[in-house]
Order: structure tokens, then C-alpha cells, then sequence
């Protein structure tokens, strides 16, 4: 076989092409004014390595193409948030203007946010097969905590938008969540920035405690905590000092839900209950507001049983980009000093 190839037409044309690139580049050495030395060109081309950005575009390529073969990574979790807002949308179905809805909206807003974040414990045992990847690649030096961490941030960033957006769609108007295209999108800004929220605090905890059983453990951990200082369970005008002040400040869920509820309540107003022994006005209204003499709810009144007020929008999605950007910073740094 070895006589073969090297009697071939190929092998010779691989001959001359090297001794035409070789005298190539000794004409040029000596133009340059400098002597030849292979073995220095050599050793020069083998110190070289590609940049950040190649690197970052590379790890970027290959996860794409895990992704859509993986079902594990991204699949699942479709199907999972796909059945959750056909649930949501089916319990919560049509839910009207009166004041009886009030309460259930609210349910169905907490439900929406927490549990989506909830489900992000799914990505721990992809995320654990990137990680386990990633130690025997840095170890042959092919790239560092830093490429892994921003090429595993951005190729999420679309899957997570898709699962947003069709969540959204199934389970915002089955609900008859506030029917307007600003609202709507609204709504899938927040999800969105829930979902990129919790799938970082998945890479913080899975770097910290590369096991399975552990790093789940401790996922669901966080997020139960977040569901219960985000506002819904008590509300933040009475939590406790403690919980206020350690961990509800910087809950991602916390904003989240509060945007949600501004998003639905504010601008809307809902039908008191019809009651004839109420007197003149005729009526019975949980909220007491400006509107009551028309047996009416202003859905500020709503609002401000949490003490929550419109306008701290943009305030808001600053702090959950800081909160995600201090999760992956820190995965970066866990990445970086463990050996």
C-alpha cells in the first residue's frame, strides 16, 4: 500500500507542491534578508494558537449542532414548557374582568414566572456533559473557562427566546391575561429574561458542584427560595426583615413577577360584584379605588396591596441583566479556579 501511494499520481503532485512552497519561502527568506530555518517556522506556526473570538465562534458551531441532535439539552425542555402552558392556559382558562378574577390572574402570574424558572433544573445534566467536555479540552489547552462560558451563554439566548415566545402564545391568551400587543411582549420580555436568569444560576451551581444528584438538589433549592420571597407568597409589605434584605434584593423572580403584575394590573379595570344590600351604590368591591362609586376596580388598587408602581421598568431589566451577568461571571471564576 505504502508503494502504491508513493508511486502515485497524487503523491507526486503533493511532492511538488511542497518543494515549490519550500522554494517559495527561501526566496523570500532571502529577500527578508534572513536565513531559512525550517524547524523555526516550525516551532513558530506550532506556538500559535486561534483567538478568543475564533475560539468563542468554533465552540459556538459545535454546540449548535449538539443542540438539534441532543435532544436532551433543549428538546425536553420544548416539549416540557410547551404541556406546562397548555396546563396553565387550560386551568386558567378565559378568565374574565371581574373582580372574581382578580385572585386567580394573580395565581396564574406567579405560576407563569416561578415555575418556568423552576424547570430550568432540566439543563443541570447537559450542562454537566458541556462541563466534563470542557476539563479534558482545557487540560489539552484548547480553550479556556472564558470561551465556554460566553459560547454556552449565546447559543441559549435564541432556544430560550423559542420557548418564551411559544409558552407565551398558548398560555397568555387561553388565560385572557390583558389583550393588547404591548402587554403581550411585555410579558415575553420578562419570561425571557426569567429564563436566561435561572439557565445562569444552572451554570453557577453545576461549576461549583459538578454532580448531578448535588447540583439539582441545590438548583431547586435556590428556586424555592426565590418562589417564596418574590412577593406572591407574602407579600413584600410584610416580609420578613431578614429574608427582605439577604435574598429578596437580589431574587430575580422578584422582578419578574412584579413587572408581570404591573404589566397586567395597572391599565386594567375590573367589575365589582353585584350586591343590592350594599345601598346606593349597589355593589361589593374587594379593592377600594377611585372607581368604587361606578362599581369599579382601578387595577392600581391591586398593585398597591404588593406596594408595587409602574414606571421602574427600565431600573428593573438592568438589575436582572446585572444578576445575570454576576451568575455566569461567577461560573467563569468557579470554572477558572477549580483544578
Amino acid at each position: 500500500m505504502q508503494h502504491s501511494w508513493a508511486t502515485s499520481d497524487r503523491a507526486k503532485q503533493l511532492t511538488v507542491a511542497v518543494e515549490a512552497a519550500a522554494k517559495q519561502q527561501q526566496q523570500q527568506q532571502q529577500q527578508d534578508g534572513s536565513s531559512p530555518n525550517p524547524t523555526a517556522a516550525l516551532r513558530e506556526t506550532t506556538r500559535k494558537k486561534p483567538s478568543a473570538p475564533s475560539l468563542v465562534l468554533t465552540l459556538l458551531h459545535r454546540s449548535f449542532v449538539k443542540s438539534y441532535r441532543d435532544v436532551v439539552a433543549y428538546g425536553i425542555r420544548l416539549a416540557m414548557y410547551t404541556g406546562l402552558a397548555i396546563m396553565m392556559g387550560t386551568v386558567w382558562l378565559r378568565l374574565s374582568t371581574e373582580q372574581s378574577s382578580i385572585y386567580p390572574l394573580t395565581n396564574a402570574i406567579f405560576f407563569g414566572s416561578a415555575f418556568m424558572s423552576f424547570m430550568a433544573v432540566a439543563y443541570v445534566p447537559a450542562f454537566l456533559e458541556d462541563r466534563q467536555q470542557f476539563v479534558k479540552e482545557h487540560h489539552n489547552g484548547l480553550y479556556g473557562a472564558a470561551e465556554l462560558v460566553v459560547s454556552n451563554f449565546l447559543i441559549g439566548l435564541p432556544y430560550l427566546f423559542l420557548f418564551a415566545v411559544i409558552f407565551s402564545v398558548i398560555s397568555y391568551w387561553l388565560s385572557n391575561f390583558q389583550p393588547t400587543a404591548t402587554a403581550f411582549f411585555t410579558w415575553v420580555l420578562w419570561l425571557f429574561l426569567d429564563l436566561v436568569a435561572a439557565e445562569s444560576l444552572v451554570v453557577l451551581m453545576t461549576s461549583l458542584f459538578p454532580s448531578f444528584v448535588i447540583s439539582l438538589a441545590l438548583v431547586a433549592f435556590a428556586n424555592g427560595l426565590w418562589m417564596s420571597v418574590d412577593g406572591f407568597m407574602v407579600s413584600p409589605t410584610s416580609l420578613n426583615v431578614f429574608y427582605k434584605y439577604v435574598f429578596s434584593y437580589w431574587d430575580y423572580q422578584k422582578y419578574v413577577f412584579q413587572n408581570m403584575m404591573v404589566n397586567e394590573f395597572a391599565e386594567r379595570v375590573y367589575e365589582c360584584a353585584p350586591d343590592p344590600g350594599a345601598g346606593a351604590s349597589g355593589c361589593t368591591c374587594m379593592f377600594r379605588t377611585e372607581l368604587a362609586d361606578q362599581c369599579r376596580i382601578a387595577g392600581q388598587g391591586v398593585l398597591d396591596q404588593y406596594g408595587y408602581k409602574p414606571g421602574h421598568m427600565g431600573r428593573d431589566i438592568g438589575i436582572m441583566m446585572g444578576i445575570i451577568a454576576g451568575y455566569r461571571i461567577a461560573g467563569w471564576i468557579v470554572l477558572m479556579l477549580r483544578k
